[in-house]
C-alpha cells in the first residue's frame, strides 16, 4: 500500500510534528507500506532556543531513513496546489492528513488556513483516497482562552471549514464527544472515533527510583502562550515547595507560534532562589530521559483544543498527572482510563493542593504512575496505526467491490 502522510514533520516544530514523526516511523517498520512524507518547508522560525532564550537556526537536514518531500509552505495560499501536483505524480493509494485548523496557517491569515484545508477535499475530487486525522474541532475551543478576535466571523469561517475537511473519505477524531458533535451538527456519516495513543510500540516499565532522588520534578510541556499558559503555575509552585521542599519546577517546550517570548518573559518574572528550570524545545531523543525523572505531569492550561499528547507521553513513562479541570481532559481521562487529578482551572491554591497530595504520599504516586502506565499498555502506537491501516485496507476493498458492481 502506497501512503502519503500530509504532515509538518521535524526538523520542524510546529504543532503535531511530533506525532507524524511516530506516525511515520510505525509505518516505516511494515514491510507492506510504501509511505511518503509530505511536510512543511522548514523556514528561519525555529523553537530551539539557546541559554538566553534566543532562537537557534534549525537544522537543515532531514532524518535519516524517511522519505520526505517538503512540498507545501506555512502561511502560503499555494499549498493545496502543490500538493496536489506532488500527490498526482506519485498516485498513492492513501492521502492521510494529520491536522489541526492552524496547520497551513494562523487565525491572522484565515484565506491561507482555508486553503490548505480545503486540500482533503481537492484531493478526493481528483480520485484519490484520501483521510484525515483531526485532532480537535472548533466547537470545543474556547476562542477566548485561545486569544481568537472577532468569534462570530471566525466561527463562520470555521464551519465552513468544518465542512470542507467532512468531504474527504473518511476523518477520525480522538475523543467522543468531538464524534457525536460532527455526527449532530453536521450529520457527518465518515467520522470514525479513534485513539491518540502513546509514542512507543512496547513501553518499558517504569523505574521509579529515578523519581524524587534527590529532587521530585514537576513537568509541564508544551506550546505555550495561548491557552497553555503558566501564570497560575507560577504562583502555585511556592505553596507547593512550602510544603514538599524537595520540589522542583521544569517547564519544557516552546512558545506558541503566535507568542513570540512568552515563556522567555515568564521565567525573567521569577524569583532566582527558586528551583524553576526553563529547557525551552526538548529534542525528541530526550523525552524519555525527561519523563522517567518525572514526579508528575501538570497540564496547566485555561482550555484545551483536543486529547493531550504530553498526557499520552506521561502514561508511556508512567507518570502522574495534574491537570486543569477542563471537559476535553476529563473525557479523555474516562475513555482511555488515565489517573488525573484534576484542580479548578486559574485557581493556584487548589493546584497547589493537588499536587501536593500526591508528593507527600509515595503510595498515590506510585498508584498512579501505575494506572497510567498500564493504560498505555493498551494504546502502543502499532495498535493506533494498524488500526488506522485496517481502516484503510476495508475501505479499499469496498472501492473494488463497488467498481465491479457497477461495471
Amino acid at each position: 500500500m502506497k501512503i502519503c502522510l500530509v504532515a509538518t514533520f521535524p526538523p520542524s516544530g510546529r504543532q503535531l510534528n511530533e506525532y507524524a514523526f511516530h506516525i511515520a516511523g510505525e509505518l516505516q517498520r511494515n514491510p507492506d507500506i510504501e509511505l511518503t512524507i509530505l511536510a512543511d518547508e522548514l523556514g528561519e522560525y525555529s523553537f530551539a532556543t539557546d541559554e538566553n532564550g534566543q532562537p537557534l537556526k534549525a537544522s537543515p537536514q532531514e532524518l535519516p531513513g524517511f522519505n520526505v518531500i517538503r512540498c507545501w509552505k506555512f502561511g502560503s495560499w499555494a499549498s493545496p496546489v502543490r500538493l496536489l501536483n506532488v500527490i498526482q505524480r506519485l498516485k498513492p493509494d492513501v492521502v492521510w492528513f494529520n491536522l489541526v485548523f492552524s496547520s497551513f496557517a494562523t487565525p491572522a491569515n484565515p484565506f491561507a488556513a482555508l486553503a490548505g484545508l480545503s486540500t482533503p477535499a481537492l484531493t478526493r475530487s481528483a480520485g484519490f483516497f484520501t483521510h484525515v486525522t483531526l485532532h480537535h474541532i472548533i466547537e470545543h475551543v474556547d476562542f477566548t482562552s485561545a486569544g481568537v478576535k472577532h468569534e462570530r466571523l471566525f466561527r463562520w469561517g470555521t464551519n465552513l471549514t468544518t465542512r470542507a475537511l467532512l468531504m474527504a473519505n473518511s476523518v477520525t477524531v480522538l475523543l467522543p464527544h468531538y464524534h457525536r458533535t460532527l455526527s449532530l451538527k453536521y450529520g457527518a456519516r465518515n467520522v470514525v472515533l479513534g485513539t491518540h495513543g502513546i509514542f512507543a510500540t512496547s513501553p518499558t516499565p517504569p523505574d521509579l527510583t529515578k523519581r524524587g532522588n534527590p529532587d521530585q520534578r514537576i513537568l509541564a510541556i508544551g506550546h505555550w502562550g495561548t491557552y497553555k499558559r503558566l501564570e497560575t503555575l507560577m504562583e502555585a509552585f511556592p505553596l507547593v515547595l512550602a510544603r514538599s521542599p524537595r520540589a522542583r519546577l521544569v517547564i519544557a517546550g516552546a512558545n506558541h507560534h503566535t507568542k513570540a517570548g512568552y515563556w522567555e518573559s515568564i521565567r525573567h518574572r521569577q524569583p532566582s532562589h527558586l528551583p524553576i528550570e526553563f529547557l525551552g524545545y526538548v529534542p525528541e531523543e530526550r523525552i524519555p530521559e525527561l519523563y522517567g525523572s518525572t514526579s508528575i505531569l501538570v497540564l496547566p492550561y485555561d482550555s484545551a483544543t483536543g486529547s493531550s499528547g504530553p498526557a499520552h507521553q506521561a502514561c508511556e513513562f508512567g507518570v502522574p498527572i495534574v491537570s486543569s479541570d477542563i471537559p476535553d481532559f476529563r473525557t479523555m481521562a474516562t475513555a482511555e482510563n488515565m489517573a488525573i487529578r484534576f484542580y479548578r482551572p486559574g485557581d493556584a491554591a487548589d493546584l497547589a493542593d493537588q499536587l501536593s497530595a500526591i508528593l507527600q504520599s509515595e503510595d498515590l504516586e506510585r498508584q498512579m504512575a501505575e494506572h497510567n502506565y498500564a493504560a498505555g499498555v493498551d494504546m502502543s502506537i502499532t495498535s493506533v496505526v494498524n488500526g488506522y491501516l485496517r481502516w484503510f485496507e476495508l475501505q479499499r476493498c469496498k472501492d473494488v467491490l463497488s467498481r465491479a458492481a457497477f461495471g
